[in-house]
């Protein structure tokens, strides 16, 4: 993140804490910026310039689960062993669906998250066309830079 879009973080974060907190002096606020040191930091320092702009913004989910159906019993004799087995449940998500879901002025926008070497999987570049041809916005964020140079762009300062 360079100076300049760090310190526009840090004035949005400050009004954010001064409205929520408005008896707090101002040298007891610490306001933490987000970094964009992993794909999870960087997730939520998008989120997080999303809502502080009016806009909404919210993770998704697409990972299935495990189920743990194990569990021990003791026999007649009083030795103990495991019963059952672990099982995953696939996600009932779309296949391919981006990382955050949002709207920006009254529009959808979903952005996937590209950090390091990731690219994009055969099932996201369905989804992305999938989400242009119905008039959604779709983009991939690589760092939290190249997001505020769009977001200044099509969205406005």
């Amino acid at each position: 993140m360079n100076k300049q879009n760090k310190q526009r973080f840090i004035e949005l974060l400050t009004i954010e804490s001064k409205a929520k907190y408005p008896n707090m002096p101002d040298h007891a606020r610490v306001i933490k910026v987000p970094t964009e040191s992993s794909a999870n930091a960087l997730t939520k320092a998008v989120i997080k310039w999303i809502q502080l702009h009016g806009g909404q913004a919210e993770r998704i989910n697409t990972m299935g689960r495990m189920i743990d159906t194990r569990k021990v019993v003791t026999n007649v004799v009083g030795q103990q062993s495991l019963i059952g087995s672990m099982k995953y449940i696939p996600t009932t998500g779309t296949k391919g669906s981006a990382d955050i879901s949002a709207v920006i002025n009254g529009k959808a926008v979903k952005i996937e998250i590209k950090y390091g070497k990731d690219r994009q999987s055969e099932a996201q570049k369905i989804y992305e066309y999938e989400i242009t041809k119905a008039g959604g916005i779709y983009l991939i964020v690589r760092t939290f830079d190249n997001f505020v140079k769009w977001w200044d762009v099509n969205v406005g300062l």
